[in-house]
């Protein structure tokens, strides 16, 4: 303050009017100016020249430059607004662009996530493990409380077993199917049968007692019990005839039943994990395993192991679970009695000799005078003659005598056929019946000691489904009384097919001697079309099903003295008719025929004169030929066919071979048959 005024005191002389002057003159300024917007005059500097002009550029140039600095910026900021203003829009339409795409692109992210999170959802659906429990009585079949699950080898069976008394009992049927075919049930008369080589192990109903060869034991335990007619036998009663373990579990009441042994492949478990029904891991768990634990391994399936706990739970573990896998002889300490046989030394030449009554037996040195090389005779002596099981003999000891006199041992035929019996129903009510069994069979071996025979041959050809496990049980029972005597037992049978598996040719091959296959009647009396009656192909196939089922020691293979002639006639309108629906009505020819022997059937061929030709596809000869609008036809049995299946025997080492029958051979036929079984 003090300076200024020391200023103002020191200001020079005028200087003070100057500056009054100066003031004066931007006052005016600014007062033009004015004026000149208010009156809408053009911008400075447009003006024309003169003094207003002069004096604006005359002022403006005095203006001090602290001033004129100040006017610049403000003027800078005013155009910098204007240019601002016009660029706004561009700014704000950029903006909402931005805005725009920022959020289609967080729409986007969020529509990824939320598929991402869709899609591991869907995947640990379907890939993780699951842990719902199966049903574990639907898995054993449990439908009602009492029965016990039953598990054999590697299978779940039917739950047909139960707990009595502590111990555990099965139901005949699964022990039939399952565990032993030798026992045997009969409901008629309540008893339970096991047949061991030499002697019958007899058990009746609700005792603890059982005999064996008429010889009483007894167990701790009833044996047998029956609801209704269903009969439950005793697991350790059938032990004690059978190479078996078990064991017995709850949570449900099981057994696990192991009849299979030898080489097995176990496993150990390598980490605590589950055994699920399935392969994958959605399937339902069936049971938890423990590190450490041994499963039995069944099968193989890619990632999985198809496997079998201890407890009897066969399901699906993963491969990773399972570690150490090793084959391993599994067996177990049980002496199982042989069923021994009685084999012969030498190459069978059997043929069967239909003796169809008493006299006929007295033909028999004329019958093996036309023979060569032939072992054994098989004459049709015994039938079952009604359903309360008589036998009908027409055995002759003479004929035996004459036989043995030429070397030859007799096997006597015993039929339900063609003189007494002759329907499935007849057979099933005399085999159904244990007492009807062995009252035949005490018939039989009594005849057969009677006239001194060396063995009996069954020929029993009406079997039903229903009655095959009483036919077995009869072959068995049979041969029990055959062993004690020492007499040969043979059995004949059907070339193998679906329709007679009821015959149980396995069976037949460990208790009888010989298994006998019937390779004739390929095309019989009733066929709808005409056909060879042993072609070769036929004669083959049925020794190859044999032998996977019989050991070729015990094979026979039987061939015909006999051919068919056949004769068809095109079907009238009203057999067409009466035949709608039938089998027969696939045929457009009705068709008979006429059985001939060996001999009898060339000379036919020859009297027609026609020349035979080879049929390759049969093996035959084969001719044809028409007379009075019939058809003829007739495939042969002469020495080329009989060759060819007397080398099938040769070539597959079996036991022999036997011709039906007698009489109706070319009496050349036994020099070519005498070559192949020496």
């Amino acid at each position: 303050m003090e300076e200024k005024e020391k200023n103002s005191r020191t200001k020079r002389p005028g200087a003070e009017a100057s500056e009054k002057m100066g003031i004066k003159q931007r006052s005016e300024a600014a007062r033009k100016r004015a004026q000149s917007r208010a009156a809408g005059t053009k911008r400075p500097g447009t003006a024309k020249a003169g003094t207003a002009g002069s004096d604006k550029r005359e002022v403006e140039h005095k203006r001090p430059e602290g001033r004129r600095t100040a006017n610049r910026r403000s003027e800078n900021r005013r155009t910098e607004n204007r240019v601002s203003e016009g660029r706004r829009p561009v700014r704000n339409r950029q903006s909402k662009r931005r805005r725009k795409r920022n959020l289609g692109l967080k729409i986007a992210l969020l529509i990824i996530l939320v598929i991402a999170a869709v899609a591991g959802f869907f995947l640990w659906k379907r890939y993780s493990p699951s842990d719902e429990k199966y049903d574990r009585n639907a898995y054993f079949g449990i439908e009602q409380e009492g029965q016990m699950a039953i598990t054999v080898d590697n299978e779940v069976v039917e739950p047909r077993g139960m707990i009595a008394d502590g111990k555990a009992y099965i139901q005949y049927e699964t022990v039939r199917d399952y565990i032993n075919s030798r026992f045997y049930w009969d409901p008629n008369e309540n008893t339970l049968l096991y047949t061991l080589p030499t002697s019958i192990v007899s058990v009746e109903v609700g005792s603890k007692d059982y005999s064996v060869s008429n010889e009483r034991q007894s167990e701790d335990y009833v044996i047998l019990r029956t609801e209704g007619s269903t009969a439950y036998i005793a697991l350790d009663f059938i032990q004690q005839y059978t190479d078996i373990e078990y064991e017995v579990y709850d949570d449900p009441g099981r057994v696990m039943i192991v009849t299979d042994w030898g080489e097995t492949t176990v496993a150990k478990v390598r980490r605590d994990t589950q055994v699920r029904y399935q392969g994958g891991v959605k399937s339902p768990i069936l049971t938890d395993i423990q590190k450490g634990d041994e499963v039995t391994v069944v099968e193989r399936e890619d990632n999985w192991k198809k496997v079998r706990t201890k407890d009897g739970f066969i399901g699906y573990v993963k491969n990773s679970s399972l570690k150490d896998e090793e084959t391993r002889v599994i067996s177990r300490d049980f002496e199982e009695q042989e069923y021994t046989s009685i084999s012969k030394d030498y190459t069978i030449n059997m043929a069967w000799h239909n003796v169809t009554n008493s006299d006929a037996n007295s033909g028999v040195l004329e019958m093996i005078a036309q023979t060569k090389g032939l072992t054994t005779i098989a004459p049709t002596w015994f039938h079952v003659a009604d359903v309360d099981a008589n036998l009908t003999s027409i055995a002759s000891a003479d004929y035996v005598n004459y036989a043995h006199q030429a070397n030859i041992e007799v096997w006597a035929a015993i039929r339900d056929f063609d003189g007494g019996i002759d329907s499935y129903e007849e057979s099933f009510e005399v085999l159904s019946h244990t007492s009807k069994r062995q009252k035949l069979i005490n018939q039989l071996i009594s005849e057969a000691l009677r006239v001194g025979i060396d063995g009996i041959n069954v020929d029993f050809e009406r079997i039903s489904d229903e009655c095959g496990e009483h036919f077995i049980q009869f072959i068995r029972e049979l041969s029990v009384r055959c062993r004690q005597n020492g007499l040969v037992l043979s059995v004949d049978n059907y070339v193998p097919m679906s329709i007679n598996t009821q015959y149980d040719r396995k069976e037949q091959g460990i208790v009888a001697d010989y298994v006998v296959i019937m390779g004739y009647d390929e095309h019989y009396a009733g066929s709808y079309e005409a056909g060879p009656v042993s072609s070769y192909p036929f004669v083959k196939d049925g020794i190859e099903a044999t032998l996977k089922e019989v050991p070729a020691e015990k094979v026979i293979s039987g061939i015909p003295f006999f051919t068919r002639l056949w004769q068809e006639t095109p079907k009238t309108a009203e057999e067409i008719s009466e035949e709608a629906g039938t089998e027969a009505a696939e045929y457009p020819n009705k068709v008979t025929s006429e059985a001939m022997g060996m001999s009898a059937a060339a000379n036919t061929v020859a009297q027609a004169g026609v020349t035979p030709v080879w049929d390759e596809e049969a093996g035959q000869n084969y001719a044809t030929w028409e007379a009075d609008g019939i058809t003829y036809k007739i495939w042969l049995e002469d020495e080329q066919s009989i060759e060819s299946k007397l080398q099938l025997m040769k070539d597959q080492k079996l036991a022999g071979t036997a011709a039906w029958a007698l009489g109706q051979e070319d009496p050349g036929i036994w020099t070519l048959i005498q070559k192949y079984v020496n």
